[in-house]
């Protein structure tokens, strides 16, 4: 059996700043994060591990310093961290911070805004919670309960697949014919990365594991896409996860990981995948 890896894979460059930055501010004094950093246990208890205390809710915050997650939030919210007398380390993703300006720009412009993406993820309620009026959409019929606007301004949750935002902007223009849409594009690069990736990786497989914290939106757009080109696709967070029948007559496996999966954790998963159908041959 051969083992090949996504060209593209894990752990971005905004979540590994990200980690780093709670580790470093974790050494001098106790800090909160506001939330998960990152939607993956394993790198949630490395955190815990170093000190970095998590709260869901500010009123329970009781620490001085408190870090913005990687997924970012709205002003409206740093500014009552702020106010409630907490000191603000940033954490979010620049790409992130770049939808965030996006999307203001275009409200600003006169355009009402449409968010791409799924409405309860973090990162889209800190792209809305400023605005008083905002849609979010994920699919075609979701666009068919918004009302008509003279003009659109839409933005993308940065870890959509760009072919469906890409499909959902052009849905939204043949129902609105009348109306003028103008998108910015605000998927990043290391999804799209990612995705183009996988895309490659699941067509030569004839199974694909895919590495990723269960609550990671990312991860779960690969495995989607996955499914779309091989037949048989397993998401891990772990080895623990995998089955020695997944794996029954496979000639070729493929790995590939989200954006905030450890490099520890997909040669982990690989490790074990050898174990499981010895002899490998590595690609």
């Amino acid at each position: 059996m051969k083992i090949i890896r996504a060209e593209h894979m894990g752990m971005c460059f905004g979540v590994r700043d990200a980690v780093a930055l709670a580790k470093e501010h974790a050494k001098n004094k106790p800090i909160t994060i506001l939330g998960e950093l990152v939607h993956n246990e394993t790198v949630l208890r490395d955190l815990r591990s170093h000190g970095v205390q998590f709260q869901s809710q500010l009123e329970n915050v009781r620490t001085a310093e408190v870090m913005i997650t990687a997924h970012g939030a709205s002003d409206q919210l740093i500014n009552k961290v702020r106010q409630q007398g907490h000191k603000v380390v940033e954490a979010t993703c620049p790409l992130v911070h770049f939808a965030h300006r996006s999307l203001r720009k275009l409200v600003e412009e006169g355009y009402y805004p449409v968010v791409i993406g799924k409405r309860d993820h973090v990162e889209v309620r800190g792209l809305t919670e400023d605005f008083s009026e905002c849609d979010v959409v994920l699919n075609a019929e979701e666009i068919g309960r918004i009302k008509e606007r003279a003009r659109f301004g839409v933005v993308s949750q940065t870890t959509q697949p760009v072919e469906k935002v890409l499909q959902l902007v052009g849905v939204l223009n043949n129902r609105f014919p009348n109306s003028e849409v103008r998108f910015i594009d605000t998927v990043c690069q290391p999804t799209k990365q990612r995705q183009s990736s996988v895309v490659a990786l699941a067509k030569q497989c004839d199974v694909v594991v895919v590495v990723g914290g269960a609550n990671s939106n990312n991860t779960r757009e690969l495995v989607a896409t996955s499914r779309l080109y091989c037949g048989r696709v397993h998401h891990v967070q772990t080895s623990a996860d995998l089955r020695e029948q997944w794996f029954n007559s496979a000639e070729i496996v493929g790995i590939t990981a989200g954006t905030s999966t450890p490099d520890s954790m997909i040669e982990q998963v690989e490790r074990a995948i050898v174990q499981i159908s010895q002899p490998a041959v590595f690609a």
